[in-house]
């Protein structure tokens, strides 16, 4: 009988598509068995009442990014890894920004060197394209494509980001002939530009005005540009962070018409509103983030998106600044005007537990759902499935135990992250995860890191399953 180098025994195991009781065999970080009474092992772990699902895979994760003149980005690797893991997350996805005049391989070599050997949990990039030459596109992105390299972010907001649309197109284009996915931020750049312009002549400056500045219809128009880009050039798209409703029926409305397309949504449209950013002196500043918060009718709408799978994906966009901190949130610049303040909130560490406490405890989506839109489907669109994203006969051994009864007050020293604050102070969630291993190595238990040194790796990726 084989011996194993973990068994995981008495687990409810839980995939996107089934649920059953199994004992989880691992040896050399791998899956090789799921099996009743499997006890043969160096190391034995009493799943009792829990369930054992695929690590969480967020596709969607700012760390130690370029943030403008002044500003310095909360976590870095190292931070930003270990509050992952402490969440329940395994891998995380994050962006290598290309800057203007840069090449993608000087950006990429940067990177890579910023994460080097600080990562708690299994890493990989996605491209930042800002200035899309005619080398960019004829010949870098191919080869780093070849390389794995596979995913592309434009953004049609945010001057010195912001692609036009014939650059758009061409990005696009590029992306069909060598079979990257592109994600696209949808905002109209030139309407927010107006409404910013409109709101200063007013004296309209506080916090709150990032909000109104940034309104539904500015992202659905642009999500409708960007489907409509995408038609053209015929090649799939994802489009990010959606807030809205307006915004989601463009994508269904795509698919109706035959496109390829995937929608993510974060939990920052499931928790927040507007109205948080509504708050005395600078406190509103914590919750500016781009697309900002809407309404409670714009919650409601994210929800059935997960429902009915007009979401394929619920990451975090964590994008951590701390808030007092003249490098933060309160730069002051920042302090004058809600322009300058850093777009962008934390939640790599609480993302699962409140779509798992607020979602499947709630009865709003099964178990099978939550870990299509947490793990699996972040594995198959962004190229690592079957290795990561589910719990298979060969697959890598990320796996999180849950207690689905384990209730905790969401504060922000449990999250371990580099900012200091969490939007979701004081929240209270049913269900955390309690251990998790990454390739059989278990590297948090009970809130805490285990191993002593920084186990993640890079990971290169193959063609998304809406590209190959």
């Amino acid at each position: 009988m084989m011996r194993f180098d973990t068994v995981i025994r008495h687990g409810t195991v839980v995939t996107a598509s089934d649920t059953f009781v199994s004992d989880v065999g691992i040896l050399n970080g791998k899956i090789v068995a799921l099996a009743a009474e499997l006890t043969d092992a160096d190391e034995v772990i009493d799943a009792t009442g829990l369930y054992v699902m695929p690590g969480g895979i967020d596709s969607h994760v700012h760390l130690d990014q370029p943030s403008g003149q002044g500003i310095v980005m909360a976590d870095d690797f190292d931070s930003g890894t270990r509050s992952a893991a402490l969440g329940g997350n395994s891998t995380v996805m994050t962006f290598c920004m290309q800057e203007k005049g840069q090449s993608l391989r000087e950006a990429l070599k940067i990177y890579h060197a910023k994460a080097e050997g600080k990562c708690h949990v299994d890493v990989s990039f996605h491209m930042v394209i800002t200035d899309p030459t005619a080398d960019v596109l004829g010949q870098e992105i191919p080869a780093l494509v070849a390389d794995g390299y596979t995913s592309i972010k434009v953004f049609m907001t945010y001057e010195g980001l912001r692609l036009r649309d014939d650059e758009i197109l061409a990005t696009l284009d590029t992306a069909r002939r060598t079979g990257a996915l592109v994600m696209v931020h949808c905002e109209n750049e030139d309407a927010i530009r107006y409404l910013i312009g409109r709101h200063e002549e007013e004296g309209q400056l506080a916090p709150k005005f990032h909000a109104t500045t940034r309104p539904i219809a500015a992202e659905r128009e642009a999500t409708h540009r960007a489907l409509s880009l995408a038609e053209i050039v015929d090649v799939p798209i994802v489009i990010v962070h959606v807030s809205n409703r307006e915004a989601m029926e463009e994508i269904r409305r795509a698919r109706q018409r035959g496109q390829k397309i995937a929608g993510e949504t974060c939990p920052q449209y499931l928790m927040l509103t507007a109205d948080d950013l509504d708050q005395d002196a600078m406190e509103g500043a914590k919750y500016v983030c781009s697309p900002p918060p809407r309404d409670k009718a714009s919650q409601d709408a994210c929800w059935e998106g997960l429902e009915q799978g007009v979401f394929d994906l619920f990451s975090s966009d964590h994008c951590p600044f701390r808030f007092d901190d003249p490098e933060g949130k309160l730069n002051e610049n920042g302090k004058r005007h809600f322009r300058w303040i850093p777009n962008g909130i934390p939640g790599v560490a609480t993302r699962l537990p409140i779509l798992f406490s607020e979602g499947v405890m709630t009865g709003r989506i099964s178990l099978n759902q939550f870990v299509a839109v947490t793990s699996t489907n972040h594995a198959k669109l962004y190229g690592l499935y079957p290795q990561k994203g589910t719990i298979a006969i060969g697959a890598d051994a990320d796996l999180a135990l849950w207690d689905p009864n384990r209730r905790v007050t969401i504060t922000n020293d449990l999250l371990q992250h580099g900012a200091d604050y969490t939007p979701y102070e004081g929240t209270q969630v049913r269900g955390w995860p309690v251990q998790l291993l990454l390739r059989g190595k278990t590297v948090m238990k009970d809130g805490s890191l285990v191993g002593g040194e920084e186990q993640g790796q890079y990971l290169a990726r193959g063609l998304s399953s809406l590209t190959a």
